[in-house]
């Protein structure tokens, strides 16, 4: 008599699969950030290449842009269109943009005869994974070998995000700026499309409009860094992708309804650590109910965070009844390891004489913010910087 397999129960399939994908995501997720880490360490070395021999020892030597459309045809031919004219020229300016970051020339030093077999070694792992056979070439020849694992070591500290980030990036001219970006990219984990939104949306303009100059200086060296409640404001905020327009009319049911849809954006927009808690959460006291639009909760601050959604021109009534709000959270709701709750009103215009009027001076709790719903200019928001350091 022939025995039945043992049949595995449904869920330990489930928990098996489960396990299995997240391996095998993993393990594709490593493959793509490997291949990208090699493409940008390939780009930077032509690049590098290219500026040399356009200086010739001569810094402000002309280059002529026949030089380029020879080099773009000769490796168009043997490795396809990623070699354009246009793309040269990319590869030399993001050289330009980070040669700083290695030194290079003790590099080329080691051995400059193996330094250029490195490049044509790096091309060919890049440009042609699945070819094994130059894979397993470049592998047999240990002195290339040895050059490219110091050279990718080093390069791998200093570049964490793929070729596309980098373009983005190459076209910011401030370093403080590109910094940031850069950082909050890396931090954040960010998808190339995230970082096209927010360099669209002048995030650092509008962090530094919300910092002093101690701050601003962080930004660029660290990031958005969390340590206070100011920390949390971003003014303003743009909320463009709301798809709600500048001129039509909308209640502020219309405009939660709005972020609810687009929750994962509105929580990036908000900034770092944010969860979202309830939506029109209620609250009671001498049979009285009052409702507050939105609570988050930020895991870096360690508190819950308070949302009044307004349409129009803010009202003192309404930074007093936030701080009604904040009291509540305060005294019922938060735990005593958890900070001070942050309460923000978000309106559509506000004056800051009236805040500083109606909020005690040592205010480290209640906040407005703006918001827009279109890309602000960038050049706006750099005017309002100026007037701010005036």
């Amino acid at each position: 008599m022939v025995k039945k397999k043992d049949k595995i129960p449904t869920e330990s399939k489930e928990e098996l699969i489960l396990k299995l994908k997240k391996l095998i995501e993993s393990a594709h997720q490593s493959v793509v950030r490997n291949i990208n880490q090699t493409m940008t360490i390939t780009y930077f070395f032509v690049g590098r290449y290219i500026v040399e021999d356009e200086q010739q020892g001569n810094e402000r030597a002309e280059y002529s842009a026949t030089t380029l459309k020879l080099i773009s045809k000769a490796l168009q031919k043997e490795y396809g269109k990623g070699f354009s004219e246009r793309n040269l020229q990319m590869m030399r300016k993001f050289y330009l943009v980070y040669k700083s970051r290695i030194d290079t020339q003790s590099i080329s030093q080691t051995d400059s005869a193996k330094s250029n077999e490195l490049i044509d070694n790096v091309l060919d792992i890049s440009i042609s994974q699945t070819d094994s056979a130059k894979s397993n070439e470049v592998a047999d020849n240990e002195g290339s070998k040895s050059i490219l694992q110091t050279v990718s070591a080093k390069l791998s500290q200093s570049f964490h995000l793929s070729w596309s980030h980098y373009l983005i990036l190459c076209r910011i001219n401030s370093p403080d700026e590109r910094n940031f970006y850069e950082i909050e990219a890396i931090n954040g984990n960010w998808k190339l499309k995230e970082l096209e939104r927010q360099f669209n949306s002048s995030l650092y303009e509008r962090l530094v409009l919300s910092k002093n100059k101690k701050k601003v200086k962080e930004l660029s060296e660290k990031g958005h860094v969390m340590q206070v409640p100011a920390d949390a404001i971003k003014d303003p905020l743009v909320l463009e992708f709301l798809g709600l327009k500048e001129e039509a009319e909308y209640s502020e049911s219309d405009l939660e309804k709005a972020i609810i849809d687009k929750l994962e954006h509105f929580l990036l927009e908000m900034g770092k650590g944010f969860l979202f808690a309830g939506r029109q959460v209620r609250i009671s006291f001498e049979e009285e109910h009052f409702y507050i639009d939105l609570v988050l909760y930020n895991r870096i601050l360690k508190c819950f965070v308070l949302i009044d959604l307004k349409i129009g021109k803010l009202k003192h009534q309404d930074l007093g009844q936030m701080q009604m709000y904040v009291n509540y959270y305060d005294r019922h709701m938060k735990s005593e390891e958890e900070n001070s709750t942050i309460g923000i009103v978000i309106c559509k215009d506000k004056k800051d004489a009236l805040i500083e009027m109606t909020l005690p001076e040592n205010n480290k709790q209640i906040f407005a913010s703006q918001y827009q719903l279109y890309l602000p200019s960038k050049e706006e928001l750099k005017k309002l910087i100026t007037q701010k350091e005036i």
